[in-house]
């Protein structure tokens, strides 16, 4: 039903009748006769398909399914299979993920900003199956000149590659084109700072009942501000257990990580109770005010206006600012966490995985640095003592060394150094014998004549092995 011809150049076209009798040509360029008769065999097979109205064999199911994208449109143009879905990026982005319900305002406000990196650089009329790998290295080339940080940059990437693979389980597109597109990795310690205690009781001196509060769950609590701050409800403070059941609105639309519960900690209790104290007796939630309701607003948590505020209360407190002013208070509390407890029981304490603890929060401080050079100072003069103790005990280094009535010399050497079994046996002329073994030798003593001018070794009898056993070399 289908044959094969070879045109000038080799080029090689598969031409079969379809079911109007119209005759129809695929090219499918150089390629070898093998090659041209599997796919003329599946051609067949997809017109018999089509022809008799019974579903596609397996084997040619398998290999459509593997197709790629050049060859599927010349398949689809004679109507041997349905023509892909053509999308643009425009309107896939704004159909596929900024209309999405599943996810928060803030979180779709944060994706308008890849988006409009994409639309900007390839157009919003830009077909998704035209966008190739080099497309993708060129993207990123942009993203590095238009003066955003390298954290940046590798966001906005992961994003991009997010919503590519989007487009491919959709089938819009075959590849991920940002699949193989390097993301730069962004150096987190940069703007890691540790708010050690000194600083936090200077902000709290300076900070009035509610700010207080909001400043001990951040920093001795490690709660999320100021999305798990706003949310904690008194009902959700066990005062008997000493537990505090922390709500987790980042969180809440995986199973299982609505909420995490963490110690009271002793620290953070007596701010708690401060709060509790000067609470109003309708009050239900642990922070009062109007910030939860501004956060309620379709821009979420961007509306509480808690930085600026809280930017502020450290200058007023005669300290300078520090990069991501909240995320540090928690990031200090989780280090110092660190030091007492397990990585894994921190971070569910914290509510995220140890590799992101470890990664995004653990910080080295000053401390540390002093602590190993106290440590290394202490144990210098009992270090140099033991290596001493050893080098007076193991005999390598001195000789006991007494003299006979004769006037001549004797030195003694342990029995415990270890020796090589082919300098214990020897044979004559001083031809080594095989072996690797080591022994174990008795005290041996060999006499020293100082009378001569080049002194030599007299050597004791190994009764055991029946040979010579060398302990000193002629001077």
């Amino acid at each position: 039903m289908a044959s094969i011809t070879t045109q000038r150049g080799g080029n090689r076209c598969i031409q079969f009748v379809d079911e109007n009798s119209a005759r129809k040509t695929i090219r499918l360029g150089k390629c070898d006769r093998k090659t041209a008769e599997s796919i003329c065999r599946h051609v067949e097979a997809l017109l018999s398909a089509k022809l008799t109205g019974q579903p596609i064999p397996r084997e040619t199911a398998v290999w459509l399914a593997g197709l790629g994208a050049k060859l599927r449109d010349r398949f689809a143009a004679v109507g041997l299979v349905e023509a892909p879905k053509r999308m643009l990026l425009g309107e896939f982005l704004k159909q596929y993920i900024l209309s999405r319900p599943d996810v928060k305002p803030a979180t779709l406000e944060v994706w308008q900003q890849p988006c409009r990196n994409l639309t900007e650089f390839f157009g919003e009329d830009k077909p998704l199956r035209s966008i190739t790998t080099g497309d993708g290295d060129q993207f990123k080339a942009w993203l590095l000149t238009q003066k955003l940080a390298a954290a940046t940059v590798a966001k906005r990437l992961s994003f991009a590659r997010t919503f590519l693979h989007v487009a491919r389980k959709h089938k819009l597109i075959d590849e991920n084109p940002f699949c193989e597109v390097k993301i730069p990795t962004a150096n987190v310690s940069l703007r890691q700072r540790f708010i050690d205690r000194d600083m936090v009781e200077k902000l709290l001196s300076v900070a009035n009942p509610t700010w207080r509060t909001i400043i001990a769950l951040a920093r001795f609590g490690g709660l999320r501000c100021p999305s798990e701050v706003l949310s904690l409800e008194w009902r959700h403070v066990d005062w008997e257990r000493g537990r505090l059941t922390v709500p987790s609105p980042k969180t809440d639309r995986y199973d299982g990580k609505e909420s995490r519960t963490i110690p009271l900690f002793p620290e953070l209790r007596k701010y708690l109770e401060e709060a509790f104290e000067l609470a109003e007796p309708s009050q239900t939630h642990v922070i009062g005010g109007d910030h939860l309701a501004k956060a309620t607003r379709p821009t979420g948590w961007k509306s509480c206006n808690l930085r600026t505020t809280f930017g502020k209360l450290i200058k007023r407190a005669g300290l300078k600012p520090w990069p991501r002013l909240f995320h540090n208070l928690r990031s200090s509390r989780e280090t110092e966490l660190l030091e007492e407890f397990p990585v894994h029981v921190v971070a569910l304490w914290m509510g995220h995985d140890a590799k992101v603890s470890l990664k995004h929060y653990a910080q080295t401080t000053d401390e540390h640095f002093e602590r190993a050079t106290r440590a290394a100072e202490s144990d210098a003069p009992a270090l140099q003592k033991a290596v001493q103790q050893a080098a007076v005990g193991n005999g390598s280094d001195s000789q006991t060394e007494d003299v006979n009535d004769d006037g001549v010399a004797t030195c003694a050497t342990p029995c415990d150094s270890p020796r090589h079994t082919a300098h214990a046996f020897s044979g004559e002329g001083g031809i080594r014998t095989r072996g690797t073994g080591i022994r174990t030798q008795h005290f041996q003593c060999c006499t020293i004549d100082h009378s001569v001018t080049s002194p030599r070794i007299a050597y004791p009898q190994d009764t055991a092995a029946g040979a010579l056993v060398p302990l000193f070399v002629s001077a």
